[in-house]
């Protein structure tokens, strides 16, 4: 039976195992899933060890995305974009394969939420990890202006600078954002620690989209704030969670699992519904 792992530290919280069972038996696909917890300086061996012993794809997360980077054989344009590495296969030729499936699972969210991202202004708060694997899909959708705000400027600059290329993004400091936003996008892991982003509750009007990639079995802190303030619409992660592992899921397996019933599940899981 073919074998897959995500790798992570920690990771035994992780939902992939019980995601990727659903998508294998929607799909009717022999595979199994598990996880691996290898100690931060062990990835690259065990890694190895994984696929030298007949694994042919892995999911990796925290803190490993971009060590991971730098390990396969090639990389997906998306990649290469995003500087880190969430999904890994190994081809029928024996080559290694990095792709990160983050920023394509963002968009299929919020498309599932019915936002509407062509024209639209859209902030994307922190300039980590997650910021750089959303920033190319979401320029790819054509928004009129995509504005990143950072806690250190200079990061959000190099970040605008760097993707500049793909479309209107432009670094703003959290005190000069004005006007009105279509969306805004939290990508810092505040909501972990239950804090939130030095936002200006002025940024915030009914009409506004707002979307926290942190997810739990409650409202995070962002999106409670969000809503206090008048937002109307609200999104946390975990819709992106189950869109990122369908989109591994047929970079493996070369076969679309649907979503919706799989997210259904998890919610019910996590005790969301």
């Amino acid at each position: 039976m073919d074998r897959y792992l995500v790798f992570g530290h920690p990771v035994r919280h992780s939902k992939s195992p019980f995601i990727h069972t659903l998508f294998a038996r929607q799909t009717q696909q022999e595979l199994e899933y598990g996880l691996a917890e290898p100690a931060v300086d062990e990835f690259a061996q065990a890694l190895r060890t994984f696929f030298d012993q007949g694994g042919k794809g892995c999911n990796v997360t925290v803190p490993f995305k971009e060590q991971a980077f730098t390990l396969v054989d090639c990389l997906s344009p998306r990649a290469k974009r995003a500087g880190a590495v969430n999904t890994i296969k190994l081809t029928d030729d024996g080559v290694l394969l990095g792709d990160n499936t983050d920023g394509a699972g963002l968009v299929a969210d919020l498309k599932s939420h019915g936002v509407t991202l062509a024209d639209s202004r859209i902030l994307l708060l922190g300039a980590g990890g997650a910021a750089r694997g959303a920033l190319a899909p979401l320029l790819a959708e054509l928004p009129s202006e995509l504005v990143i705000a950072n806690r250190t400027h200079t990061k959000a600059q190099q970040l605008a600078a760097e993707f500049h290329d793909l479309g209107p993004v432009t670094a703003q400091t959290y005190e000069q954002l004005a006007g009105a936003f279509d969306l805004v996008i939290n990508s810092t892991s505040a909501s972990l620690q239950g804090e939130l982003p030095p936002l200006a509750p002025a940024l915030i009007h009914t009409d506004i989209a707002i979307y926290d990639m942190m997810y739990g079995a409650s409202d995070t802190a962002f999106i409670s704030w969000a809503k206090q303030h008048g937002a109307r619409q609200t999104m946390d992660g975990l819709g992106m969670l189950v869109e990122q592992a369908a989109e591994a899921f047929t970079v493996w397996r070369g076969i679309r699992p649907g979503t919706k019933q799989v997210l259904r599940e998890l919610k019910r899981n996590l005790g969301v519904i």
